[in-house]
């Protein structure tokens, strides 16, 4: 079986807006997903994350670590939160993207994980 991330993309200001009572019903709704997930052995790993004001770039390419406070990337749209699952293919991996994105009401881009070399 093949490794997807599922990965939950927004505005900050989209999620600010979404009223405390929207909140709770994503919640509960990821939180069956995730249950179903679990229940049909795809569940790897998944998470929310905090707004991305949140965020620190730790950047040592050049040799020491510079130390950034902030988003990675300076646009619009954020990672928001994600799951790693597993499922037997593509179309399988876009019907569970389907039901992520009806659960947490944000579009879910959907990518396979490198396959491992193997010698």
């Amino acid at each position: 079986m093949t490794q997807y991330l599922l990965s939950i993309w927004s505005t900050d200001q989209e999620m600010a807006d979404i009223p405390a009572e929207g909140l709770e019903e994503a919640y509960a709704q990821v939180g069956a997903f995730n249950d179903s997930l679990q229940q049909a052995g795809a569940w790897v790993f998944g998470g929310g994350l905090e707004p991305s004001s949140t965020a620190t770039k730790v950047d040592s390419t050049q040799g020491d670590a510079v130390v950034t406070d902030g988003p990675f990337l300076e646009t619009k749209e954020q990672l928001g939160g994600f799951w790693v699952i597993e499922a037997p293919d593509l179309d399988a991996a876009l019907a569970y993207a389907d039901q992520a994105s009806k659960a947490c009401f944000s579009p879910v881009e959907v990518r396979p994980f490198q396959a491992v070399p193997t010698e």
